[in-house]
């Protein structure tokens, strides 16, 4: 079998069994955040398993809008949705909030900057950036009134982007033979499709891919044993100007202190007293960005590591996933009642939630 073939094959089975189990835990639990990273994954193995097909009998142009709705369009925007919702009882909202903006922003410039790309865009890139700058005032506003119901706004964005894809998708008319593909490695591009669908995908992917990474990072720094070399305070019952101040600073002061806390976690995992969250998170952080990476480099016209790519960002993904006991406290054959495995935290002291993390 070739590498064309196995690799997005391994992908997609991946994604698919991380899709049933992700769906059991939210039967089991009833959290949000894992029925909607269940229809991330799911989303994530019907564009590989779609590649697979392709590289067996040929693209067709059911293979091909099927492959770019699910995997260009929908997987990040799903995956970081998730997200939101995980941390929507935190101040990760003001970097939602954030990855709005450069998602409306990045897809107004590149218009700008490449206009010949997008010969029919017209408006589109003004409009998209109008609604991404205001979903991202009224995630950044419902943040600072401490109203945890921000991940709506959040769901808002997406699942409207979700449903005006599948609009454009079937008013779409795609010349013959009904898909593209890159010449040099045979990989789907999405030169066929219209400005107003094209420009769906940087804004669902910023969002989403940054959401994704960001929030792993935060949480493995709620997580961590910390040591803060710089302070501050998102509450917002300081005066304005101070909480604007530190609302500034508090992205560099996240990373000084977490980088300043690396050796004391690492201390921690090789005695095996760490929060299992730590680690998971920062799995899951490096599978975001070997997605975004392969997406990235595919824009550009780099195409060779797309599939490699989506195997090990799924790998890194689904390990994160398993050593989370967030996520993953029991083990069971799935949508039964037989327990494989129960694991316990064994951590002397690790936060239940985080809650008040970034206050």
């Amino acid at each position: 079998m070739s590498s064309q073939v196995l690799l997005p094959a391994l992908t997609s089975l991946i994604a698919l069994v991380f899709a049933v189990l992700l769906a059991d835990q939210w039967r089991i639990r009833r959290h949000a955040f894992q029925a909607i990273w269940a229809a991330g994954m799911l989303f994530y193995g019907i564009a590989s398993g779609a590649e697979a097909v392709a590289a067996t009998s040929g693209w067709n142009e059911l293979l091909y809008r099927t492959w770019y709705l699910a995997g260009a369009v929908w997987t990040a925007g799903w995956l970081g949705l998730g997200t939101a919702f995980l941390l929507g009882r935190t101040r990760f909202g003001y970097t939602f909030a954030l990855t709005l903006f450069l998602a409306g922003l990045f897809t107004f410039l590149t218009v700008r900057r490449s206009p010949e790309t997008y010969p029919d865009a017209g408006s589109l890139p003004v409009l998209y950036f109008i609604i991404a700058g205001i979903l991202a005032l009224a995630v950044a506003v419902e943040t600072y009134l401490a109203d945890d119901r921000w991940p709506r706004m959040a769901a808002l964005a997406v699942v409207g982007a979700t449903i005006l894809s599948v609009a454009l998708m079937a008013t779409t008319a795609l010349p013959a033979p009904g898909y593209a593909l890159d010449p040099a490695t045979g990989v789907p591009v999405a030169t066929l499709y219209p400005s107003s669908l094209r420009l769906l995908t940087p804004f669902l992917n910023i969002t989403g891919g940054l959401s994704l990474a960001l929030g792993a990072l935060f949480s493995a720094y709620v997580f961590m044993p910390k040591r803060r070399v710089l302070a501050y305070s998102l509450d917002p019952g300081q005066k304005g100007d101070e909480f604007l101040f530190n609302l500034l600073s508090a992205p560099v002061a996240i990373v000084v202190n977490f980088v300043a806390s690396l050796p004391g976690a690492a201390r921690a995992l090789v005695t095996g007293r760490i929060n299992s969250r730590v680690p998971a998170t920062i799995l899951i952080a490096a599978g975001a960005f070997l997605a975004s990476s392969g997406d990235v480099l595919s824009r550009f016209g780099i195409t060779g590591f797309f599939t490699l790519g989506k195997l090990l960002a799924v790998v890194c993904l689904f390990l994160g996933f398993l050593v989370s006991i967030e996520v993953f406290a029991e083990f069971r054959v799935p949508f039964t009642g037989i327990i494989l495995r129960r694991r316990q935290e064994r951590v002397d002291r690790a936060p239940s939630s985080p809650a008040r993390a970034g206050r």
